[in-house]
């Protein structure tokens, strides 16, 4: 069992190039999936049938599994078996045709234009740290790059004189995304200013980093962030990836095409920054109601 997940996690990051968090998922998922079929008296992956996946999948929503879990559960488990067929370590795939649980799609939190501006404000730009975390935030904002593309950011990548940043999403795929001047001012000034206060070695390539000296990390740019949203007294539930979102909704309130923002996000399929629309259109109804006498 365990040579074949190690293998077919091998193909997903070789020949797909799937991130290394997906990869981590798949691979726990269908570690899980192995348990639940020895605790079924079910010796291996070939003895299973639809009916056998279809039981486990019901298990998952008995403990109260979110339907996103059992989703991923499902793609993972589909996945590893038509690999398995194409290898011809089976014969025929019992999981062919079965369909992932409709999902809810939870319309993203996001801030306010004064909430962003409250917590921009919070950093002491004073401190080289105070610099970096006005860098970071600006930055975030500006081009809507997931946290996980900021920490691994390189000084290498950001072109302030062109105005944009070069960064790798999932799969590795690299994008160009343009920068505001705000944004490239608050950067230049870390970098002029406070990165070499805070980095040890001249060859260290991270933009961001911590009071070590490393690479900041996405636990790192999470308690920062936290930090800031109760100084600044914000109330709302905050997630590394909120101002990505409030980035997206933003762009398209203030009129710019669905495109570009999926092209700026990174988005493979348009329909996931469709569900910024989504966003907009809730708020124009909540401005009508409040301002409209007949509404």
């Amino acid at each position: 069992m365990e040579s074949y997940v190690n293998e077919f996690i091998n193909y997903l990051a070789v020949e797909r190039g799937l991130a290394k968090n997906t990869l981590e998922s798949y691979g726990r998922d269908l570690r899980q999936y192995y348990s639940y079929l020895n605790n079924d008296r079910i010796d291996a992956v070939n003895q299973a049938s639809r009916a056998t996946i279809l039981a486990y999948l019901e298990q998952l929503q008995s403990k109260g599994r979110a339907v996103s879990t059992i989703s991923r559960n499902l793609a993972a488990i589909k996945s590893y078996y038509q690999f398995l067929v194409r290898e011809r370590y089976l014969d025929k795939d019992p999981a062919a045709n079965l369909e992932s649980p409709k999902l809810e799609k939870k319309l993203p939190k996001i801030l306010t234009i004064s909430e962003v501006e409250e917590l921009l404000k919070q950093p002491n730009s004073f401190l080289p740290t105070g610099m970096r975390d006005k860098a970071m935030l600006e930055l975030l904002y500006a081009t809507g790059i997931r946290v996980s593309e900021l920490i691994s950011l390189n000084v290498s990548d950001v072109n302030l004189e062109m105005g944009y940043i070069k960064c790798y999403g999932k799969g590795s795929k690299e994008r160009i995304v343009p920068l505001g001047s705000i944004a490239a001012k608050c950067v230049q000034e870390y970098i002029t200013r406070g990165r070499g206060k805070l980095v040890r070695t001249y060859d260290e390539p991270a933009l961001f980093v911590n009071h070590h000296g490393n690479r900041l990390t996405r636990q790192g740019f999470w308690k920062i962030i936290k930090k800031y949203a109760q100084e600044a007294t914000i109330t709302k539930e905050i997630t590394p990836h909120t101002l990505r979102h409030s980035f997206a909704t933003h762009l398209l309130e203030n009129g710019a095409d669905l495109r570009s923002v999926q092209e700026m996000l990174g988005h493979a399929d348009i329909s996931t920054t469709q569900i910024y629309t989504q966003v907009t259109k809730n708020r124009l109804k909540e401005v009508y109601e409040k301002a409209h006498p007949r509404a």
